[in-house]
């Protein structure tokens, strides 16, 4: 964790806002090469948008520092102790920090950069067994590597693209000395390839890599290895912060090892035996606490865990670190599933609250539980596979003894913003009767199994509980959350809620010196936001903060870390998006205006309308047009038409429509001003084009007291 001064720069539910223009805000694309060894020293180019005066590269770990050159390009010093995994680098400059960009540390690989020609066989660039390649897509052609194996020797060939940001969908293709294809293959963890080969004899190999359409300049990371890989491993459930014994499954694991029953893409896997230690604060927070960034989930950038409590964890192969597939926590015991269940008279009897860690073990393979409902009520029932890294499309319904249907789930998840949280997994409730037995059946939605079609089972009486990830607020592009003095910026909140309805109030730890941000009540079941704003003579800084929500349940307060997200991509049509292990903050220069309701709190009844003065600090001279002040993710059961604000003047007022059908309660009510702001980043330029600016109002605290019912 870190605060930078720059002054000492070191190193199912579809909701689309408007899209508008906006001040300057720092958008990483790209960053070459995407990896490096551990206690290497290399140098980073970059390409990005509003990337003036380049400082600094910041990573979340303080063993990767950065040095700025010239013509964008950083060098970057990588400490030995890093552990193997994926980090995030997000760039500082003029205008505030970027959105991040993942990047990849090794132990005991080779870095080799892609040399030129390599397009032809007779091209194709020599190289070692465990070297890490950064290359580049060619526009219309391959690249080609050879190397050499022995006879009997194991190699793993992995394309690493998608998982670290890029948009290059690899194929990969594996050639034997006379020319003969051994092996090919596209999409294997989301859209990266990856091929698993023996060789039948001593001689050279040739590897030829494309992007999938022939698109130029996306860049990868090609790993050939003959060293310990893990596929997954069972159980992929463990209960509560206990150690747990699991299997771990995959190539080459060493002397400790033994043959296993599974096999992928044809080839046995090995598996050993070993413990995990789960983090003490998993289910306290509800936290995924992650080594490698979540990517393997789909061929999109995919917010998947977001609603995971779980880890992932380092294992040693003689010598070698391994990271852990996602693995679930677990606040009930875990039952593993057992075999023959494949139909209603072999179901598997299990006790409620229940558990299963379970795998579709082979094609047309669909599992059968028993059990009995101990309480009348509401269910929640989960299937846990696409947030595992499972490879199924699983389905769940659960039926009485009579085999009449008594719920059915299928996907769900929202869609908000560039925020892709929708999920091929099940979630939902069914309503049981005490005494009552019932047979639930789980399987793959196109029958398909084997060793990758892993899933979690749990079912418990539903209470109420939730998760929440933030998400920028500019739409469509990626960006970093950056606050101008004496304005606001704000997150988006993406809820999941379960269980009855309770408003859930966010609060932001760890501020930095002159930025504040009120505790804000969100009583929506899906959508939110965050409200930062900051004194007028805040210093400039960038720093790392941190967003808890809480809520009142029966058995006390509730608190839960709301995760940090980041859009991926661009491309205004695709939900892209993925976790950070931490959001950054950025102050810089003063902002345009601001905007503020004349009265921080206010009461109003259920039926009512109720009009408050908003006030305009136009901090700009120059700035002299009217805004346009609108909603701002309001509440379902508040209204508000839009208000012209007119030129020149600084007051207007606006009319919240309480519906009827308002819970009582307190709620947080913002608004946004848009309107167009002379900018220019030439200072001297005169006249400035206008640029479309939208600032958000500090938050206003909105008690609803009960509608009055007329008296007879």
């Amino acid at each position: 964790m870190f605060r930078i001064p720059i002054a000492m720069a070191i190193p199912a539910l579809v909701l689309v806002l408007p899209v508008w223009a906006d001040l300057p805000s720092v958008r990483l694309d790209r960053i070459f090469p995407l990896g490096a060894a551990q206690g290497a020293k290399l140098e980073i180019e970059f390409q990005g948008n509003d990337v003036d005066d380049p400082r600094d590269l910041v990573f979340d770990h303080p063993g990767i520092k950065s040095k700025f050159l010239k013509d964008r390009k950083f060098e970057v010093t990588v400490d030995s102790k890093v552990p193997p995994g994926t980090y995030d680098c997000w760039l500082v400059a003029r205008y505030g920090v970027s959105n991040p960009r993942s990047f990849a540390i090794s132990s005991g690989f080779m870095d080799v950069q892609e040399k030129e020609p390599n397009d032809e066989y007779a091209q194709a660039q020599t190289v070692e067994v465990n070297s890490a390649i950064h290359g580049t897509s060619d526009t219309s052609k391959e690249d080609n590597y050879r190397f050499k194996l022995k006879k009997g020797q194991r190699v793993t060939i992995a394309c690493n693209a998608e998982r670290l940001d890029s948009q290059m969908d690899g194929v990969l293709f594996l050639h034997d000395g006379q020319g003969r294809q051994v092996g090919s293959n596209g999409d294997y963890d989301g859209r990266d390839p990856f091929l698993d080969f023996i060789a039948p004899q001593d001689g050279e190999y040739l590897v030829k890599l494309h992007d999938l359409s022939f698109r130029g300049g996306q860049p990868y990371r090609l790993v050939i290895s003959d060293k310990p890989q893990l596929e997954n491993v069972s159980p992929r459930a463990v209960y509560g912060n206990a150690a747990a014994d699991i299997m771990v499954f995959g190539r080459n694991l060493g002397t400790k090892a033994k043959p296993s029953q599974w096999s992928v893409l044809d080839l046995p896997l090995n598996e050993f035996g070993c413990k995990v230690q789960p983090p003490k604060d998993i289910l306290k927070l509800g936290r995924y606490l992650f080594l490698e960034h979540p990517s393997s989930h789909s061929v999109l950038p995919t917010a998947a865990t977001c609603t995971l409590n779980g880890f992932q964890d380092l294992v040693m192969v003689d010598g070698t670190s391994l990271i852990t597939a996602p693995i679930m926590v677990s606040d009930h015991p875990v039952t593993v599933e057992q075999e023959p269940n494949n139909s209603a008279s072999q179901a598997q009897k299990i006790s409620l609250p229940a558990v299963v860690s379970g795998r579709f073990d082979a094609e047309r393979d669909g599992d059968w539980f028993e059990f009995e409902a101990k309480e009348t009520g509401a269910y929640s029932l989960e299937v846990y596979c696409e947030r595992i890294a499972g490879r199924a499309d699983p389905y769940v319904f659960v039926q009485d003894e009579k085999g009449a249907k008594v719920g059915e789930l299928d996907d769900y998840g929202h869609r908000l913003n560039g925020f892709d949280g929708h999920l091929r997994d099940p979630s939902g409730q069914v309503n049981l009767t005490a005494g009552k037995k019932y047979h639930l059946f789980v399987q793959d939605r196109y029958k398909r199994g084997g060793a990758r079609f892993q899933y979690v089972l749990a079912i418990q009486k539903l209470e109420f509980d939730f998760h929440i990830a933030s998400n920028h607020s500019l739409n469509p592009g990626p960006n970093g959350l950056n606050l101008r003095r004496g304005g606001t910026a704000w997150l988006n909140l993406i809820i999941h809620q379960k269980g009855p309805s309770s408003p859930i109030t966010v609060r932001v730890e760890g501020l930095p010196e002159g930025v504040h941000a009120e505790p804000m009540i969100q009583r929506n079941s899906s959508n939110g936001l965050i409200v930062f704003h900051s004194d007028k003579d805040a210093p400039e800084c960038t720093a790392p903060i941190r967003l808890v929500a809480s809520a009142n349940r029966g058995d006390g307060i509730v608190e839960r870390e709301v995760r940090p997200y980041s859009r991926v991509w661009s491309e205004p049509n695709i939900a892209s998006s993925r976790p950070m292990r931490q959001q950054l903050l950025a102050v810089r220069d003063t902002a345009p205006f601001a905007l503020t309701f004349e009265k921080t709190s206010a009461e109003a009844k259920a039926g009512e309308k109720l009009e408050l003065n908003v006030k305009l600090d136009r901090l700009w001279p120059e700035f002299k047009n009217q805004l346009t002040l609108q909603a701002l993710e309001f509440p379902n059961s508040i209204k508000m038409a839009n208000v012209i604000l007119a030129a020149d003047k600084n007051e207007a007022k606006v009319t919240l429509d309480v519906q009827a059908n308002c819970q009582p309660g307190d709620y947080s009510v913002v608004i946004s001003g848009q309107g167009q702001v002379p900018f220019s980043k030439d200072e001297k330029a005169s006249p400035k084009p206008n640029t479309l600016v939208t600032q958000a109002s500090k938050p206003l605290k909105l008690t609803v007291k009960p509608k009055e019912e007329k008296t007879k």
